[in-house]
Order: C-alpha cells, then structure tokens, then sequence
C-alpha cells in the first residue's frame, strides 16, 4: 500500500492507537514499549502484513528530528538542577569523552572483523555511540525505577546531552567517507564551534524565553505550551544557522526553563511530557516502516557480533577510561556501562550515511537498526534486574513519595508550606476562590483523612484539612497563612 494524502491520517491514526493499546499491556511481558512500536511499524511495512511501501531517508530523518526536539526537550523539562549539579562533571565526561572512546573501540572493531575501510567503521561506530535519550527516559521513568546515589540524574544527564557528540562526530566521518582527501584532525574546529555556540545558545535562549514566557500576557492557558512550542523549534534552528549544535541547545534551554518559575508551568510540563510520548512513538514507528526485515535478516550475524561488542566491551571500556578521575564504586560504574541503551537515534543518525549515497549506506543503516533493536531488547529488560544483582536499586519502601513530596521534587524554585486547619480558622466551610489568595501563591493539595485531593477554585476548605501551599516568594507564603489563620 502507498501512503497518500487520503489514506495517510486514518493509517496514521490506527497504528497510534495500536500501538498505545500494545504498550499498555507490554511490560506485564517484559517487553519494553519502544520494540513494540519498532514491530508494528515493521509488520506494516512494505514486508508486513501491512504493505506499506514507506523507502523516502529524507522524510524519516525530517520526523526524527522533530521527535528529538521534543523528546530531548521534554527531558530537559524534567531535569532537577538540584540534583544533576552534583553529578555534573562526571556526565559531561561520559557525554563526551566517553561517546567518543565509544565511536573509536566500535570502529576499530569492526574495521578489524569486515571489509569496512578504516572512516566507513569509524562511521559506524560514531552513529552508535551514544546512549539513546528516548529509551533511557522512557524506560526509566515507565519501570519505576529509582537508583542509589544520584545514578538515575547521572544516566539522564548522559542520554540527554550525548546525541549532541554523537551527532557531530557522524557528521565529521560521513564527511571523511565522501572525501578522504580531509584529515582527521579537521574534526576538531568542527566539534568545538558546534559545541561552544549549542552551549551558549542554549543558555541564551533560555534566558530570553523565560521573559517572554512571563512577561507576555496571552488570553487562553492553552497557549502558553504551543509559544513554547515556537521557542523550542527557534532555539534548535536558530542554534544550527550560526553554526552551533541545535539538540545541545535545545536541551540546555530546557533545563534552564524547567527549574525556573514560569507562568502555567504545570500545563507547559503536562503538554510536553504528552508530546515526548508522541513523538517517541511516532518516530519508532516511522522507522519501523522504513526497514526492511529482509534485508537485515542476511546482517544479523555480524549485527549480533558489533552489538555484543559494544555492550561488554566497547561501552564498559569506554565509562570506566571516563570516570576514572572520579570516585565511584565499581558496582555504580558497571551499571552505567550497561545502561547503553540504544534506540531510535542511532537510527535517526544512519539515515544521513544513506542521503548522502555512500557505498555500503544500506549495510550500515541495517547493522544499526539490529543493534538498537538487540540493545533494547536485551538491555532494556534487564535493568531492574541488574540494578538489584548490583545493588544500586533502592528498596521499595523507600522509593515512593507522598504526592506534597513529589509536587516539591517537581517545583524545586518554589516555596513550598503546609499549613494546618483548625476549628477556629476562617477558612473553615468556605470555598478557596473566596478566600482571595495572592497571585503568587497557589493550594496546590489538600490532605484530608489521609488522602491527598487536588483542589480547584470551588473547593470548600474542611477542619483538620492539610493545605499543601505553593508560591514564589516567601512574602506569597506569609500573606495565604495570614489570611488561613
């Protein structure tokens, strides 16, 4: 079957709801979502039950990365300063230098055990270098899985600001392949323009998009999540026009965004996080269209043979050479090593070797596509499972917050009050819109008989109530209980 503009929305539309039908039942199996929408997407496809005949690299590669601005950005939404600033250096190292030990040990491997020349298995090996930010936030956050000492933020950080490295180090071999006449050494002014300026544009961005998200006044909520939108996209295509790296930029500029007070700050991270999970599985499926089974089929062998290199050995060797000037015990370095997940990235990025018409484009892209679907398959399954051989799993008595804990793990520039309500309160019987709280101050929750209710204007305030109070300035916290007592 050929997409066209009449049939494209309602296949569209039917393979979403599959597969958000599919990834509500998965892990009851063990299965992780993304190899799900990566399945269906294939069963689709031109060699599925499907017949979809979907062959265009441009378009897939346009999806992936608009999917990765707002998965990276969503994830930068997410991201507690608090708690990564801690972890900040050893992430950069792993999200730099340990990308690239990644690229050369793969590179050299596969230069070593196929006819690959010495740039196409450098090549290679920088496509999948990089630990895939869709997997590693998705997986993570849908198991429930918490970490001891500042592991979980220090694996974010790392999937979250490597595809930048990653990225450039594609690029800067894709343009070694094409012209071997350049020299190796023509890679660095290129990482470190696309670096620097991502980084500083980032920052940039970020500062101004807060004032505009504070400072304009707009007439609906709704909108504030769609200016976001138009701010996420300006930074990533603004950042790339000066020359710099646009998924670097984009998810510096969330984390700034995300742990600064911002107007409907609540609906702007609600929006996103529904759009990251659209986006992921939207890409995945694209993907899966793109592949054709039976073309990776003769590639399995030396596919199964790269990926298991790169998880026992490429990538430990890479983590433990990159955290060497750090103290860590070895059991919190080994599981950083097998969390590599990769996943849609990696093939997002092998579509460039094919735009660009290389020889051995298609083996390339087929090799990937098996890594990251093996990387998911056998890592991803077995992350909690590690965790707890290794002992890096927090217990679970001790992971679950009460919901005022996480609504201030979420909010972590606010103020954040608890106020009790007795008999003799004023507020008793009455509804919170009459009680004429200041602007800068919000009930966020009120605990009533061990229950944790989310309140709206209508509210009518009970004795014995717990008010869980937010604000942004202790002077908003002073004025609601003045008013409460």
């Amino acid at each position: 079957m050929t997409l066209t503009t009449e049939n494209i929305l309602l296949i569209g539309s039917i393979l979403l709801l599959i597969s958000i039908i599919a990834g509500k039942t998965s892990y009851k199996f063990g299965v992780p979502t993304l190899v799900l929408f990566l399945a269906i997407g294939m069963l689709a496809g031109s060699d599925g039950i499907g017949d979809i005949h979907f062959d265009d690299p441009s378009v897939a590669q346009l999806i992936g990365v608009v999917s990765l601005n707002f998965i990276l950005f969503s994830g930068g939404l997410d991201t507690n300063w608090n708690a990564v600033k801690p972890i900040l250096k050893e992430g950069i190292a792993l999200s730099t230098l340990g990308v690239l030990l990644t690229a050369l040990c793969v590179g050299g491997f596969v230069f070593y055990i196929t006819d690959f020349t010495i740039y196409e298995s450098l090549l290679l090996g920088a496509i999948v270098s990089s630990t895939d930010a869709a997997a590693v936030f998705s997986i993570l956050r849908s198991k429930n899985l918490d970490l001891k000492n500042n592991l979980k933020p220090t694996l974010e950080l790392e999937s979250g600001s490597n595809d930048p490295m990653a990225y450039v180090l594609t690029i800067a071999f894709l343009g070694l392949v094409v012209n071997e006449n350049l020299s190796v050494y023509s890679m660095i002014p290129l990482f470190l323009q696309q670096m620097i300026l991502g980084a500083i544009a980032g920052y940039i961005f970020g500062r101004l998009s807060k004032m505009i998200i504070n400072e304009i006044s707009l007439d609906f909520e709704g909108l504030y999540p769609v200016l976001v939108i138009a701010l996420m996209f300006i930074t990533f295509s603004a950042t790339n026009f000066i020359g710099g790296n646009g998924f670097l930029a984009i998810y510096i500029c969330a984390v700034y965004l995300g742990n600064q007070y911002l107007i409907h700050k609540n609906t702007i991270l609600r929006m996103f996080d529904g759009l990251a999970w659209l986006m992921q599985i939207v890409l995945f499926l694209t993907l899966g269209l793109l592949v054709f089974p039976t073309q990776v089929l003769p590639l399995m062998g030396i596919g199964l043979i790269i990926s298991l290199f790169l998880m026992f050995v490429a990538r430990p060797v890479s983590v433990f050479i990159s955290l060497i000037p750090f103290k860590m015990k070895m059991r919190r370095r080994f599981y950083i090593s097998w969390v590599g997940l990769k996943g849609a990235v990696p093939i997002v990025f092998a579509t460039y070797p094919l735009l660009a018409g290389i020889e051995k484009a298609n083996v390339i892209f087929n090799i990937v596509f098996f890594i990251s679907l093996t990387s998911i398959l056998i890592q991803g399954t077995t992350l909690s499972l590690v965790a707890k051989w290794l002992k890096v799993a927090l217990p679970e008595q001790t992971k679950k917050k009460n919901p005022a804990e996480s609504l201030a793990f979420e909010h972590p520039k606010a103020i954040m009050l608890e106020i009790g309500i007795d008999n003799h309160s004023i507020a008793v019987g009455r509804k919170i819109v009459d009680l004429e709280f200041p602007k800068t101050a919000i009930i966020a929750m009120i605990k009533r008989d061990d229950k944790y209710i989310t309140p709206n204007g209508s509210s009518i305030i009970e004795a014995n109530d717990q008010l869980v109070v937010l604000s942004d300035s202790q002077n908003g916290i002073d004025e609601v209980y003045a008013r409460l007592k």
